[in-house]
């Protein structure tokens, strides 16, 4: 939960900042302000990955402390365990599998500076503050701690392109000092140039480069200080320069003050792709604002805005989890464009964006499953917006993208998941992008000759002998040909979607009907040997097993259904995957969220609780999705089971929350549940409302004895996105038997 020190909470009275969360009751019948039910530290403990600093919905900017360690616990800079601070850097990404960015990193100092030997850290020691959670708090566009050596409060803001930090020095004998360390590495991080240049004495700017995940990263920075330095000093590689710019691989810089009498002093940065002169573009097109309380309130509206959109009322647990997950669901993809429009592409030239922002942090293995169709209902222009981003990506290219971020193709996973994702905007409606265009990008991302996907087309399958993860390529390129047959359908390409409907088929050729699992065969045709269900086989499957991937057919789940023998026996072997006791003992850490052989945590298994509708047995979604919501999500640091991989775990549960669930991505339907809201209103983008309704809900009451849609039963076990965006009101009556 949200922890405040005495001194913010002081702040937040007499300034309007961090409102507080409401007395914990059992049910929240009215519902105030959805900011007070989000607490961004829910993810930085555990395997979530998350960060707890200042950003705005889709921000390019997210400013956050640092722990200063190496290692996957600190992969998004920040661990709730941890009780050091090493500075506060204006890049981080939310929950992903690897740890990168963590760039244009500053520290509030007062002499002598405390260090201490961290693991990856420098020889001499990591510049650091111990600090305790006592005096920690977070709330959306808002970060605040105090550093317990140097006796600094810190708070942080953001704007779209800038962040701003406030520090208040409380022992300081009229001194104080800012580090800048543009040499920061951390993880999979690597800097390769740094940049500083002081301009004036409250101005400098400069740019760090790096390479890691992303192999070619830029970020460029203009920074202005609330008061002038008296002096400073540039460092490179260890050794102290008498100069006022310099260019090297491991640039720092100390800035000493003499304070103002309220001891504070603010900084304010602006980052960019493209230039120097972007950057502080950027700032002035954000005002250039010193002003921490105006700049935090815009970030507060900008979330205030983005969160209404679901109106929910729930017990207080379930609003602090719909709300952190909508909050966390709204961090990527996110802005790469200047203010001006300009960016560094996937080429290394500067593009400009023409009729809307670019977007970057494309997680889409992950996030094709829930959080893109999450966007399609709640956030309709911006999804348009975003994909357009990624057709400006294949023109750039020549091919849609598989994983980007920072105007890099990293060919992060595996699919081309741009397709589905693409496709399914396209036939809700909700991108001009040319049919004709959209169809030959994604044919061609389907007949290149890479990752398997040669083999594939002349065998049908990826065999093993030639690629890992081969069963997992195959079935998710069946799913992506998929979604090609239903885009070439609704063109009136008859033959183009025969030809994709057939090769959506192709999971078929990884079925072993003697054990009845999905297993890996060589280019003759022969499964692997030996084969064991239970075990881990990462060169065959990503980040999962057998079990997992066994059922990821969501195109065309009554085909799997009959080619598996048939509801009972699907049934059964469902219930032996939630049931069985064995454990896989050699899953490497980041597969996580157990029940029985089911894996929460990591996304191929997401959509099989909702598989239950499909056999009859509608009672066991509903109670394993509720299930899933009590156990898997909770509301303290480490409440997620699993990364947070971009939004995906926490779309999956605003979905189930509302009680139904995409199984097909480019189906148009949602699949029904069992809500754990009581009442929630969608405020759709084209002016209608949609509201869910659970009557009798309680801990429970997990099962559904009725579903009505504007007062008339609901046949069947889905709703359609057309449905909801009608508008109207679906009532589910609760009930605590099947």
């Amino acid at each position: 939960m949200l922890k405040k020190s005495l001194t913010a909470l002081l702040l937040a009275a007499l300034l309007g900042a961090c409102s507080q969360q409401p007395a914990n009751t059992a049910d929240t019948s009215v519902q105030t302000d959805p900011l007070d039910y989000v607490d961004p530290f829910i993810g930085t403990d555990g395997k979530g990955k998350t960060f707890p600093g200042a950003t705005v919905p889709h921000g390019m900017v997210q400013l956050s402390p640092d722990n200063g360690r190496t290692g996957w616990d600190w992969i998004a800079g920040y661990f709730y365990p941890d009780n050091v601070i090493a500075g506060f850097s204006h890049k981080h990404l939310s929950g992903t599998g690897a740890g990168d960015l963590y760039d244009i990193s500053f520290m509030p100092l007062t002499r002598p500076f405390m260090r201490q030997q961290l693991e990856g850290g420098a020889e001499q020691g990591t510049i650091v503050s111990s600090f305790s959670h006592d005096k920690e708090g977070a709330s959306p566009g808002y970060y605040q701690v105090y550093l317990d050596d140097y006796k600094v409060n810190v708070e942080l803001t953001a704007g779209p392109r800038s962040g701003l930090q406030r520090y208040r020095f409380d022992s300081h004998n009229g001194n104080g000092v800012v580090r800048l360390d543009l040499g920061y590495s951390r993880n999979w991080d690597s800097t390769t140039a740094t940049h500083i240049e002081i301009i004036d004495n409250q101005t400098i700017a400069g740019y760090r480069k790096s390479s890691g995940w992303a192999e070619d990263q830029r970020v460029y920075f203009y920074t202005r200080f609330s008061t002038p330095f008296n002096q400073h000093q540039l460092e490179l590689d260890g050794q102290t320069l008498a100069a006022r710019t310099a260019s090297g691989r491991t640039l720092a810089a100390e800035f000493d003050f003499t304070l103002p009498q309220s001891g504070e002093i603010l900084v304010h940065t602006a980052i960019s792709s493209v230039s120097k002169a972007s950057a502080r573009a950027n700032l002035q097109a954000e005002g250039n604002q010193l002003d921490f309380s105006a700049v935090h309130r815009h970030a507060r509206n900008a979330w205030r805005e983005e969160l209404s959109k679901v109106e929910v009322q729930a017990d207080k647990d379930t609003l602090t989890q719909f709300y952190t997950a909508m909050y966390h669901a709204s961090l990527a993809p996110r802005l790469f464009s200047d203010s001006d429009g300009q960016y560094k592409g996937p080429d290394g030239e500067i593009h400009q964006s023409k009729n809307h922002p670019r977007y970057e942090f494309f997680s889409l293995w992950d996030t094709f499953r829930a959080l893109h169709p999450w966007k399609t209902l709640i956030d309709t222009r911006r999804t348009g917006e975003m994909m357009g981003s990624l057709m400006d990506h294949y023109e750039v290219s020549g091919r849609l993208p598989v994983w980007i971020f920072e105007g890099n193709e990293t060919d992060m996973m595996m699919g081309y998941h741009s397709v589905p994702v693409l496709v399914d905007a396209y036939l809700k409606g909700l991108t001009d992008i040319d049919g004709e265009r959209l169809l030959k990008a994604a044919i061609q991302s389907a007949t290149q000759d890479e990752f398997g996907i040669k083999s594939y087309q002349e065998l049908g399958y990826v065999p093993f002998d030639e690629r890992k993860w081969n069963v997992s390529l195959t079935l998710e390129y069946a799913f992506d040909d998929w979604a090609i047959a239903r885009l070439a359908d609704a063109l009136g390409k008859k033959d183009i979607a025969d030809e994709f409907a057939l090769r959506a088929q192709n999971y078929r050729h990884h079925y072993d009907q003697k054990s009845g699992f999905m297993r890996a065969r060589n280019a003759a045709g022969s499964f692997r040997q030996p084969f064991d269900p239970n075990a881990y086989y990462p060169e065959d499957y990503c980040e999962a097993n057998a079990w997992q991937y066994s059922f990821f057919v969501p195109h065309d789940v009554p085909g799997m259904i009959g080619m598996m023998g048939g509801k009972q026996q699907v049934t059964k072997r469902l219930d032996a995957m939630f049931n069985t006791e064995q454990a896989v003992e050699d899953f490497p850490e980041w597969i996580s969220g157990y029940i029985g052989q089911y894996v929460h945590g990591n996304e191929p298994s997401h959509h099989v609780p909702y598989l239950y509708q499909y056999l009859d047995e509608a009672g066991k979604t509903q109670q394993l999705v509720r299930r899933i919501m009590d156990t898997l999500y909770t509301t303290k640091p480490d409440g997620l089971a699993g990364n947070e991989d971009a939004g995906q775990m926490s779309a999956w549960y605003l979905f189930s929350a509302l009680g139904f669930y995409p199984v097909d991505p480019v189906s148009g339907e949602y699949v029904l549940g069992s809500p754990a809201i009581r009442r929630a209103t969608i405020n759709l983008e084209n002016g209608r409302t949609f509201t869910v309704v659970a009557r009798d809900q309680g801990p429970d009451n997990v099962y559904v004895s009725q579903v009505t849609l504007n007062g008339q039963p609901l046949n069947g076990f889905k709703l359609t996105h057309q449905q909801i965006m009608a508008g109207g009101e679906l009532i589910f009556t609760m009930s605590n038997t099947p």
